[in-house]
């Protein structure tokens, strides 16, 4: 069947057969579908929907498009973790270590922020000599040897993903639950995990907005895992607020550090434990109950703190922080934001801290940005908390004085100050397996 056939039966509504969609696919990827079929072929989907089987099969396509990690040296302990991205999201720095640090064995490929929402390979390279690309083997062999190592993305890992949603980001065609969904799992699979984790946030601060989008698409991919014959588990969360204290690369870094030790947010804390939960009972096929009694061990007996210390210096880095935090740097510039009236913090914008960081240096606009590890926010007051006029509630962090006025009234507005204590949201709201 030719593109054009293909084209032709998704549009009209037609179930496309594994082997129509391995064709469209191998055909994406080696460039001879030009790019106007395959956005024909976007929108299609976009306007028709795939079914289960379909989004199984494009996904698989997709993952077999380039590289595959061969992690069979690893049987069934391999596990990865993927979040769909927020504002202050550092759950991967304590995660893997609380995860690994029970016996998990955590290959990790992570991408770079854009926008604001950040990335997690920006943050480790706020880390002096931390290597985030690495040869496989040596990846590998690291992951081997200490249960876990966490580099950037490849780039030939799902190449027909790529090629696909950059026609898809100029075509208005993102917001399709099975290209999404392919998209994700597509790179999930070619990393070659037994297991994966899905934090699926939700909220102002994330890509879905509501709950109710938030369960569709974490149960889309929990299935399409499944079919794909991965062990699945998703957890639906808050991104409604900024996640812990700090916005930032280093910042966020140092943060990381203080939940290990266990001295930080607890809404930041709960999230990692139970993650870290979910992840060793998939990988070690443990009860909840069981794998929760164990990370929660390792986070208070300090396990967890020596598998990070251990992470880092197996990749290169200057562990020197963990101890210092201010090793990593302080901003040339600090300054403090006070609440405008007396009353209790009742919401924070997540999407309007998040273009706050990114104009004081700490996010990209496009690719091409440098940022400034430095640079980012420190909230010293939560939800729920009480403030008087005057008293500061947060720290801005950048290397400009110019960028300081736009950002503290960016800053204000989207710190919401009421009358009464506001109810307090859980974190996580489902767990979806």
């Amino acid at each position: 069947m030719t593109a054009y056939e293909i084209i032709r039966k998704k549009r009209d509504g037609g179930k496309l057969t594994q082997n129509e969609i391995r064709c469209f696919v191998e055909g994406l990827t080696d460039g001879s579908i030009p790019d106007y079929q395959v956005s024909a072929f976007a929108m299609a989907v976009y306007f028709c929907g795939m079914d289960d089987d379909e989004t199984a099969a494009l996904t698989d396509a997709m993952a077999h498009s380039g590289e595959m990690l061969d992690l069979s040296r690893f049987g069934d302990k391999s596990v990865d973790k993927h979040s769909t991205g927020g504002v202050g999201d550092k759950t991967s720095l304590i995660v893997l270590p609380l995860a690994a640090s029970c016996g998990a064995i955590i290959p990790k490929m992570s991408g770079r922020g854009l926008g604001m929402t950040g990335g997690t390979v920006d943050k480790l390279e706020s880390i002096p000599g931390y290597k985030t690309s690495l040869d496989p083997q040596e990846f590998l062999s690291l992951a081997e040897q200490h249960g876990m190592a966490l580099i950037g993305q490849t780039g030939n890992l799902a190449p027909a993903d790529k090629k696909l949603y950059a026609l898809r980001d100029v075509t208005a065609t993102v917001d399709s639950i099975p290209l999404i969904v392919s998209s994700i799992m597509s790179k999930k699979l070619a990393t070659g995990s037994h297991s994966i984790v899905l934090d699926v946030k939700f909220g102002s601060g994330a890509f879905m907005k509501t709950l109710e989008d938030a369960r569709l698409l974490a149960e889309k991919m929990v299935t399409i895992g499944k079919k794909c014959g991965r062990n699945m588990a998703a957890l639906i969360t808050d991104m409604d607020t900024p996640l812990g204290h700090a916005v930032g690369n280093s910042l966020e870094v140092n943060e990381a550090v203080s939940v290990l030790k266990n001295q930080g947010p607890d809404d930041l804390t709960s999230l990692c434990v139970q993650l870290a939960s979910v992840m060793v009972s998939l990988s070690m096929s443990l009860d909840a109950g069981e794998s929760t009694r164990l990370v929660s061990q390792a986070l208070v007996s300090g396990k967890a703190l020596a598998k990070f210390r251990e992470w880092i210096a197996s990749q290169g880095g200057d562990t020197a922080f963990i101890d210092r935090p201010e090793a990593l740097g302080i901003s040339a510039v600090r300054h403090k934001v006070c609440a405008v009236r007396d009353g209790y913090i009742s919401h924070i914008k997540t999407d309007s801290i998040g273009m706050t960081s990114v104009l004081l240096g700490a996010g990209r606009k496009k690719k091409t940005d440098s940022i400034d590890p430095t640079a980012g926010i420190t909230f010293l007051k939560s939800i729920g908390d009480k403030v008087a006029e005057g008293q500061p509630i947060a720290i801005l962090h950048t290397s400009s004085d110019s960028v300081i006025r736009q950002a503290e009234d960016l800053l204000c507005s989207s710190v919401l100050i009421s009358p009464q204590p506001p109810e307090k949201a859980p974190v996580i709201r489902e767990i979806i397996r």
